[in-house]
């Protein structure tokens, strides 16, 4: 499953730049699927969506740091547990009950994201 960042986020940042996947943005920063990850162009995701790439996506929050599902592998691949809920000051970063995902999943999501050719 992915993590959310609950409404309790003091927006200090700290989770920022653990993310592995470049998953966690600002409040209002748009996004995109390229962000710190190998993607690039038209891709097919691993949900069978088709998406560019590079194209801005719109902030999933206004308010707090967000993360963003599609791309948030909880840190599998990467890290023994989710970086951003081990260095949240205020314990916000929380399993996101709407995206949940088995580790095969996540793994596939990751490899996907950062191939190792």
């Amino acid at each position: 499953m992915a993590i959310i960042i609950t409404d309790e986020c003091i927006n200090c940042g700290a989770c920022e730049p653990e993310c592995p996947n470049t998953a966690i943005y600002e409040a209002s920063d748009d996004w995109r699927y390229s962000d710190g990850t190998s993607l690039k162009g038209d891709v097919i995701l691993t949900d069978g969506k088709s998406v560019s790439a590079d194209n801005n996506q719109e902030a999933i929050s206004d308010e707090v740091y967000y993360i963003v599902p599609g791309k948030c592998t909880e840190c599998v691949g990467f890290h023994e547990e989710p970086q951003c809920a081990a260095v949240c000051p205020v314990d916000c970063c929380v399993p996101d009950d709407d995206n949940v995902e088995n580790e095969d999943t996540l793994i596939r999501k990751q490899q996907f994201m950062h191939p190792t050719n």
